[in-house]
């Protein structure tokens, strides 16, 4: 009696690998074709890897936006995690260091424009806020010194508007932004 090799319970990247070795160029284009038409999130994967469309950034942004600047007239909530996602998703997709950047800095706009407009206060969402600026501040460190003072400058504004808050959100910024040796 022959032995059966245990199977694993979850397949992984090489077992994908290797049926896709199998693959000749139409049948690999036809996968790709089902899996760009099996949802919004591939076509929007494709499209930035590819740098289809006027604005790359936009569908990441949208995401952002209804995640972190909800309509509360029509009871939508926040979520820290889904606008988060939408950033790490363009890093996976393209991950250049302008536009991660560009939607991180985005992202603590959006925040805190909320935050302030409302009157937020929600810690948890706040803590979020001051790391996804830490992140920030990483980011445009390392863009060429040419790229780096409109994002200062927009940063800046974040940080002003977050001395509202209270939880030290203002103040946490303050230190950051003095660890990057970014000037008042």
């Amino acid at each position: 009696m022959a032995t059966k090799k245990p199977t694993r319970a979850t397949p992984s990247w090489g077992d994908v690998k290797t049926k896709l070795a199998d693959f000749d160029r139409a049948g690999l284009l036809g996968l790709v074709q089902d899996l760009y038409a099996a949802s919004k999130e591939n076509q929007v994967f494709l499209h930035a890897r590819f740098a289809l469309g006027d604005d790359v950034l936009k569908p990441y942004k949208v995401t952002i936006d209804r995640w972190l600047w909800p309509d509360v007239f029509k009871n939508q909530d926040t979520s820290v995690a889904k606008a988060k996602k939408a950033v790490s998703d363009y890093k996976k997709a393209v991950g250049q260091p302008d536009g991660l950047a560009e939607l991180m800095v985005f992202y603590c706009e959006r925040a805190a424009g909320f935050s302030n407009d409302i009157g937020l206060q929600d810690e948890g969402y706040f803590d979020a806020l001051v790391r996804m600026f830490e992140q920030a501040l990483k980011a445009i460190a390392a863009l060429p010194e040419a790229a780096r003072s409109t994002f200062w400058e927009r940063l800046d504004v974040v940080r002003n508007i977050s001395h509202n808050f209270g939880y030290g959100v203002g103040d946490d910024m303050d230190e950051l932004l003095s660890e990057y040796g970014v000037d008042d």
